[in-house]
């Protein structure tokens, strides 16, 4: 199938793949736009069922960097690569340093960083053949390093916003927030959520993380089948998107849906669904820029950490902002986000004309 004819194609500047022989590597790079400057979004490292698989999910990634980098007002575009590994998801360091060259290769266009499948020490691999890269070893009190406990700190933020306006809450004692994926974001949001008291529900792939996090922080452990349908009051998916559609949108039961996962829904018209059953969702690309506002913040150089703490904490703002426009128009919030990251990354005539 031709990229042009994928649904997940919106019009994207370049689209990238790259076959290295010699090492193994097969990546992909997706620049949606660069409108605000060059393109920023990290690499993920995935074992893909197949070729369409990547680019679909290459393009839809890429669009949300777009809209995510231009909510969060930054300097930036958006795009996103993807290495294409086994069923082990693992990238060797010749085939990271492949990567490296690939990015190179654009002079800049595309800036890569940390996503799923990938490390700090990763990153330095890929660091030995370009300069456009982030997520590197931060100088004492910089910006850098793993973006994704900034991440979490944002998705944080973002929940006390949203239980703030669905719920009327001033506190997150007592309240029942389910975790769908406790990776390195999901187990750091774990942390903020007991330390403000929140009572959690914790589910993922690796029993060794469900175990910890239990240990840790007190969680109940779930099923990966029953953790988005637990009667809490929020939901907080951490893993990989889609996971909201008709299907799963008819059975929840919490009234906010706030977390760290890209294209959280599987289709646009899902946002509808749940406006329609009365639950809050904040935007994932919104709740979740807390990762790319610390990365920007790296790559501009000499930026303090808490200057990025600063920032990453406005995104509860944002949110309620979103949050009042869809109460007001009486419209779902991803359509009032999407209406307005399509203004400020000048992607509205192109889109209306696609």
């Amino acid at each position: 199938m031709s990229v042009f004819d994928n649904a997940a194609f919106e019009q994207h500047e370049r689209v990238l793949h790259c076959s290295d022989p010699v090492s193994g590597l097969k990546a992909i790079v997706a620049i949606h736009s660069t409108f605000r400057g060059p393109a920023a979004g990290g690499c993920r490292l995935w074992h893909y069922p197949d070729a369409d698989a990547a680019v679909t999910d290459v393009l839809r990634l890429a669009r949300g960097m777009s809209y995510k980098n231009a909510m969060a007002d930054l300097p930036l575009g958006g795009g996103k690569a993807v290495i294409m590994s086994g069923p082990e998801r693992q990238a060797s360091d010749d085939q990271l340093r492949a990567f490296g060259r690939f990015v190179d290769t654009m002079g800049g266009q595309y800036i890569t960083a940390e996503d799923v499948g990938m490390t700090v020490a990763a990153m330095q691999t890929v660091a030995s053949e370009t300069a456009h890269v982030a997520g590197l070893p931060p100088e004492a009190g910089k910006a850098g390093g793993d973006p994704s406990p900034k991440t979490a700190d944002g998705v944080f933020h973002g929940i006390k916003a949203a239980v703030a306006y669905a719920l009327q809450r001033d506190s997150l004692e007592g309240l029942k927030v389910a975790v769908q994926g406790i990776g390195n974001v999901g187990a750091n949001l774990c942390r903020s959520l007991h330390a403000a008291g929140a009572e959690l529900l914790v589910a993922d792939i690796d029993a060794e993380r469900v175990e910890r996090v239990c240990d840790e922080f007190g969680a109940q452990p779930v099923s990966l089948d029953d953790v988005l349908l637990a009667d809490v009051d929020v939901i907080a998916p951490c893993a990989l998107g889609a996971v909201l559609d008709a299907k799963t949108i008819a059975r929840l039961r919490a009234r906010i849906v706030a977390g760290a996962a890209n294209n959280q829904l599987a289709s646009d018209s899902d946002g509808q669904l749940l406006f329609d059953a009365g639950i809050l969702y904040a935007p994932d690309y919104v709740i979740n820029a807390g990762g790319i506002i610390n990365v920007a913040c790296e790559h501009a150089g000499d930026v303090t950490d808490e200057t990025v703490n600063e920032r990453v904490a406005q995104i509860g703002q944002r949110l309620n902002a979103i949050f009042e426009q869809s109460e007001r128009l009486n419209l779902p919030t991803n359509q009032i986000a999407d209406d307005m990251a399509r203004r400020v990354s000048g992607r509205s005539a192109e889109v209306s004309a696609h």
